[in-house]
């Protein structure tokens, strides 16, 4: 029974660790799926949201634990969405769509230039002493059948999977989301039928923005807010976007999970040291890469000569 309660509790901590993965890895892949470049300043715009849900948050909190914590937490992470989704959006229209007719490595390069001003204003304003987001309710582990899942493991499951059955379904049967679609295979097409492919672009930033600052929001209860604190959650979310299959949602969200569980099995019980954890990702990007460079999911693209 030891090992199997043992199991199920790396297991439970795999998910909650791959779904932050796949809300962040979602963004990346939405927004190579129609301009075919990486926002590598992704993870950037997840720590500024992360912040300004905690000032929101300590604002209109209360100092006893109850419902009104947990309300005021929801509506702070509202905020923090919101604040991210209009920033993704101001990023796109400012520093990638000039370069849009450049060769790709222009607006990579802008990405990489957004990601350290972003960063670095966040310290020159907020310190670099990282600020803590207090629970909004009790999170002492509840115990079932030997295995330890605190509140706070439950909240990130259940946000993770209702973010992404709405943005599954949005995808598919809203009519927006059917323009996203024509809009990755072919912009000027969707645009002769009628598309708005520049509201259609800011969208996507949108959305990848909002669910970005979902992520930092959740995590920062456990790792606190501080400016650099999206980096490398950042760049292992991306290498799951990779995994999956970049441009593919479906693939985001499995490449998440299954990087979530490598990592955290590959720790607990192929023994690879903790320090040495982060290197595990890259580890299975190189892999991926060299056997199955298109992604689980993905396509592989025919270059047009």
């Amino acid at each position: 029974m030891g090992s199997a309660a043992e199991f199920f509790q790396h297991l439970m901590n795999g998910l909650t660790l791959g779904g932050i993965y796949a809300l962040i890895a979602l963004g990346y892949t939405m927004v190579y799926g129609i301009l075919k470049f990486i926002n590598f300043a992704h993870g950037d715009i997840l720590m500024v949201g992360s912040y300004i849900g905690l000032f929101v948050y300590n604002a209109i909190r209360g100092q006893i634990l109850g419902f009104w914590t947990i309300i005021a937490f929801f509506l702070s992470m509202l905020v923090g969405m919101v604040f991210s989704a209009v920033l993704g959006i101001a990023i796109e229209r400012i520093a990638y769509k000039p370069l849009r007719k450049a060769t790709r490595l222009a607006p990579l390069l802008s990405a990489i230039g957004v990601s350290f001003i972003l960063s670095n204003l966040a310290a020159w304003m907020w310190g670099t002493k990282s600020k803590k987001l207090e629970y909004p309710f009790n999170n002492a582990p509840l115990h079932i059948g030997g295995v330890a899942i605190t509140p706070h493991q439950i909240l990130i499951l259940v946000v993770v999977i209702v973010m992404m059955v709405a943005l599954k379904l949005f995808i598919d049967r809203s009519r927006m989301g059917k323009a996203m679609r024509a809009t990755s295979l072919d912009q000027d097409t969707a645009k002769l039928m009628g598309v708005k492919v520049d509201r259609i672009i800011a969208l996507t930033f949108a959305i990848g923005s909002a669910l970005a600052a979902t992520a930092g929001f959740l995590i920062a209860l456990e790792i606190k807010v501080y400016p650099s604190m999206g980096t490398m959650t950042g760049l292992k979310a991306f290498v799951a976007a990779v995994v999956g299959g970049i441009g593919n949602i479906s693939g985001a969200m499995v490449g998440g999970i299954l990087l979530g569980l490598i990592e955290t099995f590959g720790v607990a019980l192929i023994g690879i040291p903790y320090g040495l954890r982060d290197t595990i990702a890259f580890a299975v990007l190189i892999i991926i890469l060299l056997v199955k460079p298109e992604g689980l999911l993905g396509k592989a693209e025919k270059e047009k000569v």
